[in-house]
């Protein structure tokens, strides 16, 4: 018995193996997915928003086990994987791509019947997009996990602690959502995590945060980037447990203090370590030498301000070494030469000192990438070419040498870096032609001072993909020679140069362009017809390029996709037309694109048909609009609300007439609005109340009627540039505006308002504080931007702010009937640059506190009714340099200073003053001072004495004097004069008793 039982045995024992083997093998055998877990994936499902149809293999007819992102155990058909993560694009410029990319985000919601997936080991719903949920608690209970990763998915709120039930949790991943934790005294329950990834996690209320990773004896990569830590967080710390750590990110948070992190040294094994984007101030610490297994260490972009200590550069274990963007100082000694073991080097954006060792520099052998950008090399490019080509161009991947100081001409020896991928040497003085190449494959060479025909030898740059040599002095003829080989350019950039393109009118480029930027250069007249054969084109920039031809109809059949499309200063003509014009390929006309800007041309017709007939949701991504300095007519289309996120619309310049329309309104990320110089009459639509991110209105020039809207100081609280200049505004300036705190340029002049001004204009205090950067210029898609711009009136000419807009501060007031005194307030304005309340009817005297306003460039004041003397104070002014105080009432002397002397006696004309620059003598003059200030009557400018005022003042206390002082001193006199009043009195009671 006991023998059939040992057979028995051993018959299973062969079956079993034979079974598992055969699973191991691939063979037929394979464990069929367990109906429950089935039924719970397909729960799973229904809560799952799916655009793109992933998960189409996923239905009750098959076998889970072999649907999309499932993995089962092969012997107990158990789901012990569910991976439903979308794999990172490759190019992020491919606007057709990432729109694919985009719409095949998962969302929706997460069912608990995951739950019954008992055995699930691995979970990992990356890279999704799942709209600000929270993550569920009951993951916290799926014990079997290892592996968990919910990192750029769109998460948002707490973090359960329920996650603290996952003791057999090796890896997790909540890096880059939107969430925040109050405590982490949870992670201590993870024994087994060897990696922790919670960038971008607000860790700010986690005060325990390190005392809880110090739990964790097996992790061995931590990343902390971008949680809002800083120094206060951390308290004294006995022991570190981290011995396994080997990487460490604590970049992008608040560590000013380095000493308070100073547990870092203590990581023996670290072989990582990225510290930069902090505000870690003072010398680099010698404590990092304790890391004899650190191979990358990145403290760039910090506040370290001493020279590089001299360990550093032989400190063996580094191959990657970033130190760009600090304050480094001192100079960088010849021992660099010695650090042939690194890899990358990056010591740009520094302020190092006097020479550089660029041959010692030379010498770095195993170099791949090597950054210098804004050290002060000046040397000639050939001479930097001929040391680095001794060693560094045998492996050299990457060079940037942008604002290096140098100059010269390119020669050949930079065919000698065959490896090369990245070329930056903008912002030099080169000059001169590109040598023939062989295998460049990413060059930058934008904004330099280059001379002649630098393309000459880039038809042989077979490799090239990306090129810029934008806003040089590049000139001649460009042809087809020069592209002849250049099969795999993707990106060129030559913005800025006079250069003239003359090709074949077939020329069939050899290339699929994804960014072509030729501004400035000669095309035309015609429009190329080459581009034509570019379906790839993302990115298109051919303003002022001669061309004065009307857009051919092929030009839309594929631009559809483009994010960026620049046709400005040319002489384009005709109408634009509705989509429906075209064929079907050309039913999304213009709107992938971001950036339109077909300003500075001559189009003319109505907008109608553009911007109402045949649109889609494709306009959705539609952000820039400026179709300004055309010949555009007609009364501006109400069908705005096509147009959901534009955020910059530039209308100047045309002859619109009608009213502003509703609909613009509906527009919630609106900027900037430029409607300035066309015809358009009505008031200000009362929906633009719902715009509450402008930061721009300019509907200066046109015929607008109604009063300034108190509704903008509630509503638009961002509001920088103001300006209705020229218009039929009429009524009282609204103290609301007084709350617009970002408002840098007021310009209200030449309209029909009247009333006082506002004494809560010192609450304007972009104005009082002048602070660089409150209002952003620029506003940017991937590389390119929207530079703002404006008119103002300073210093009694018309100027155009851009680049410097930043530094604009304006009161333009001019040419109204506003009233009453000028508010002593206004002098709080002290960032304030030019005032201009000329041509209104304010009267009384100028503020005697004036002089506080210590950024005043210009004032103009003249044609008012302003009475009184010119404050002393006035002659702090400093910067003043254009003055205008003509037709006033004002009187007595000029004060004297450098300032106010300096000025044409015009300046001073039609009042009744005195002293130089004037002709007349302040001794010949009678000075009679009127009114008094507004600082409760006090003079607060009496050095001139008017005699007669006082003669009779002395005259009338004489008198006084002279009639009392008897009746005070002489007791007879007083008895005798109060009985003649006594007397007196009972006359005239008797007297007037006869009539009443």
């Amino acid at each position: 018995m006991a023998r059939l039982i040992f057979l028995f045995l051993a018959f299973l024992f062969l079956i079993t193996n034979v079974i598992i083997i055969s699973n191991c093998n691939g063979n037929s055998i394979h464990a069929v997915c367990i109906e429950s877990e089935k039924e719970a994936l397909l729960k799973f499902k229904q809560g799952i928003v799916d655009r793109t149809n992933r998960l189409a293999s996923w239905h009750s007819d098959g076998d889970c086990c072999k649907w999309t992102g499932i993995v089962c155990n092969n012997v107990t058909g158990h789901v012990i994987e569910l991976n439903l993560r979308v794999p990172p694009l490759d190019d992020y410029y491919d606007d057709e791509a990432y729109e694919a990319y985009e719409r095949s985000w998962l969302g929706g919601k997460i069912s608990p019947s995951l739950l019954h997936l008992k055995h699930l080991s691995y979970l990992d719903l990356s890279n999704n997009d799942f709209k600000g949920i929270h993550i569920p608690k009951f993951i916290g209970s799926l014990r079997s996990l290892r592996y968990l990763n919910l990192s750029l998915s769109v998460f948002g709120g707490k973090v359960p602690h329920h996650l603290g039930n996952l003791s057999y949790l090796k890896y997790l991943d909540l890096g880059n959502n939107d969430l925040h934790v109050e405590t982490l005294h949870w992670l201590s329950s993870l024994s087994s995590l060897e990696y922790l990834d919670l960038s971008g996690v607000n860790l700010s209320q986690a005060s325990n945060w390190f005392h809880a990773l110090n739990t964790l004896p097996s992790l061995v990569g931590l990343h902390l980037s971008g949680c809002q830590l800083s120094h206060h967080h951390l308290h004294l710390i006995a022991s570190v447990n981290l011995s396994s750590l080997d990487t460490l990110s604590l970049s992008w948070n608040s560590f000013q203090n380095l000493s308070m992190i100073n547990w870092v040294f203590g990581f023996k094994n670290l072989i990582s370590l990225d510290l930069s984007g902090n505000y870690i101030e003072g010398p680099i610490p010698y404590g990092l030498q304790n890391l004899t297994s650190l191979k990358l260490l990145d403290l760039s972009y910090n506040s370290f301000n001493s020279s590089i200590p001299n360990w550093l550069y032989t400190f063996a274990p580094l191959e990657f070494l970033k130190l760009g963007g600090n304050l480094l100082q001192g100079e960088i000694s010849s021992d660099i030469g010695k650090m042939n073991f690194v890899v990358d080097l990056d010591l740009s954006f520094n302020r190092f000192e006097g020479q550089i060792p660029i041959r010692s520099i030379g010498n770095l052998c195993s170099v791949r990438s090597l950054q210098l950008s804004s050290v002060n090399l000046s040397l000639a490019i050939s001479n930097i070419l001929e040391v680095f080509s001794v060693c560094v161009s045998n492996k050299l991947e990457s060079l940037s040498l942008v604002n290096c100081s140098l100059y010269g001409q390119l020669t050949n020896q930079l065919g000698n870096f065959r490896n090369l991928k990245e070329l930056d040497l903008s912002r030099n003085s080169i000059s001169g032609s590109i040598p023939e190449l062989s295998s460049l494959k990413f060059l930058f060479l934008s904004q330099n001072k280059f001379k002649g025909n630098l393309l000459e030898s880039f038809g042989q740059l077979s490799n090239l993909e990306v090129v810029d040599i934008s806003y040089n002095f590049l000139e001649g003829i460009i042809s087809e020679i020069h592209f002849f080989n250049l099969t795999k350019l993707l990106r060129f950039h030559a913005n800025g140069n006079p250069l003239i393109l003359k090709v074949d009118p077939s020329w069939n480029p050899p290339f699929q362009i994804q960014v072509l930027e030729l501004g400035s250069w000669n095309l035309g007249p015609q429009f190329p017809h080459w581009l034509a054969s570019q379906t790839n084109i993302e990115s298109l920039d051919i303003s002022n390029s001669g061309i004065s031809s009307v857009i051919p109809s092929w030009f839309f059949d594929f631009f559809h996709r483009m994010s960026f499309l620049n046709l400005s200063y040319n002489q384009i003509h005709g109408q634009l037309l509705s989509i429906s014009t075209f064929n079907n390929s050309s039913s999304q006309i213009f709107y992938g694109s971001s950036f339109l800007d077909l300003s500075n041309n001559l189009l003319s017709g109505s907008l109608f048909n553009f911007l109402c007939l045949g649109v889609n949701q494709t306009m959705d991504q539609m952000y820039l609009l400026n179709l300004g300095n055309n010949v555009l007519s007609g009364e501006l289309p109400n069908c705005w609300s096509k147009w959901p996120n534009l955020g910059v619309i530039v209308l100047d310049n045309n002859r619109f007439t009608g009213e502003i329309p509703s609909t613009m309104g509906t527009l919630k990320w609106l900027e900037s609005l430029h409607l300035h110089s066309n015809n358009l009459s009505g008031e200000i639509p009362v929906s633009m109340r719902n715009c509450t991110t402008l930061k721009t209105l300019d509907f200066g020039e046109n015929e607008l009627v109604g009063n300034i809207l108190s509704w903008m100081g509630h509503n638009i609280l961002d509001l920088t540039i103001l300006r209705l200049r020229s218009n039929k505004f009429s009524g009282h300036i609204p103290k609301e505006l007084c709350a617009l705190s970002f408002l840098q340029v007021l310009d209200v002049a030449y309209n029909s308002l009247s009333g006082s001004l506002p004494s809560c204009i010192n609450n304007l205090s972009a104005m009082v504080y002048f602070v660089n950067g409150s209002f952003g210029n620029y506003i940017g898609y991937r590389s390119t931007y929207f530079m703002e711009n404006v008119f103002l009136v300073i210093k009694g000419q018309f100027y155009e702010y851009d680049r410097t807009l930043n530094l604009v501060r304006v009161l333009d007031l001019s040419n109204n009937n506003l009233s009453g005194d000028i508010p002593w307030e206004i002098t709080r304005l002290q960032g304030l640059q030019s005032l201009n309340l000329s041509h209104n009817l304010f009267t009384r005297r100028i503020p005697p506190n004036i002089g506080d306003m210590s950024s005043l460039e210009s004032l103009d004041l003249s044609v008012n009714k302003l009475l009184g003397l010119i404050p002393e104070s006035m002659s702090r002014l400093s910067f003043l340099s254009y003055l205008n105080l003509s037709n006033n009432q004002l009187t007595g002397k000029i004060p004297l200073s450098t300032q106010l002397q300096s000025f044409d006696a015009s300046c001073y004309a039609r009042n009744e003053l005195c002293g130089l620059p004037l002709m007349n003598n302040c001794s010949k003059v009678n000075h009679v001072v009127l009114g008094t200030g507004n600082n409760g009557g006090k003079d607060m400018d009496g050095a001139n004495v008017n005699w007669l005022f006082v003669s009779m003042a002395l005259g009338f206390i004489l008198g006084f004097w002279s009639v009392l002082s008897p009746l005070v001193i002489s007791r007879q006199w007083r008895c005798a004069y109060y009985q003649y009043v006594d007397e007196t009195w009972w006359k005239v009671s008797d007297y007037g008793s006869r009539f009443f």
